[in-house]
């Protein structure tokens, strides 16, 4: 593949605070990719983008609140700045059993993690179709794949966003539209520390089990490689991924290792 590819393309990253959406921002961005960058926390965007190469336009972003994610749209709208790759990196885990875990809790997962990477597609989707040509990517989950302890929400959200990529690739694919959907297993970063309890609140604890995982630059070159291939999935992560295999062909053996898993 030409090592141009990204070079002078608008990429939109949500979730690019942090973690795998800031290491997406740094690579593509020394790839000659011009960059909008979104997330809540303005002074962390402004961070990152400073370790960036490039332009770089920050749009602040809250995708649980409806508006805001209009908001952001009308403003690279008004920038003239036509989309050419949205990476919906945007979102927040979870750590609570389902016995225990507030319906505003499973809410807010399925707001955030499905309902505002919708409607930022549904946002920038015409613009792409106007041109027969555009890239929309959904960062998902390994437990997008399957259900997980103390993820039920989140698993949830993941499968939802599953079902919409994968419809948006059958209807679009022929109108030039490609879909990426990543499926990442453990990574380092701090996914856990943010994500929420029974109760809403931020766990605010690292995982063992991600503090051992994939190196975020690493997982982050993966996707990139993923994306400029053009596939549809796109799998990180280390031994994890066997879970994949073993729960496609052997579903028996799956369920006897997962309740067995430290899901921390």
């Amino acid at each position: 593949m030409s090592s141009s590819f990204f070079k002078d393309k608008w990429i939109w990253i949500t979730g690019a605070s942090s973690g795998i959406g800031e290491a997406l921002a740094i690579d593509l961005s020394s790839r000659g990719a011009l960059l909008i960058i979104s997330a809540r926390n303005t002074k962390a965007l402004q961070q990152v983008a400073k370790k960036c190469i490039g332009k770089v336009l920050i749009v602040p972003l809250d995708l649980s609140i409806p508006e805001q994610i209009t908001i952001a749209f009308q403003q690279v709208k008004q920038e003239n700045i036509q989309v050419d790759i949205l990476i919906n990196n945007g979102g927040m885990s979870q750590r609570g059993l389902v016995k225990n875990t507030d319906i505003a809790v499973h809410r807010s997962l399925l707001e955030v993690n499905y309902f505002g990477s919708v409607q930022l597609t549904a946002l920038v989707l015409p613009q792409m179709l106007e041109r027969k040509k555009g890239h929309i990517v959904g960062i998902s989950s390994i437990v997008g794949q399957f259900g997980f302890p103390l993820r039920s929400s989140y698993s949830a959200s993941k499968h939802a966003m599953k079902g919409f990529l994968e419809t948006l690739y059958l209807e679009e694919n022929t109108n030039g539209i490609d879909v990426s959907i990543v499926y990442p297993g453990r990574i380092n970063t701090e996914i856990s520390k943010h994500a929420l309890d029974e109760n809403g609140n931020p766990n605010a604890n690292m995982d063992e089990s991600l503090a051992k995982g994939m190196d975020v630059k690493i997982c982050a070159k993966k996707i990139i490689k993923g994306i400029e291939k053009k596939k549809i999935e796109i799998f990180v992560g280390k031994r994890e991924l066997l879970l994949l295999f073993i729960k496609r062909y052997t579903p028996a053996i799956f369920f006897k290792i997962a309740k067995n898993i430290k899901p921390v």
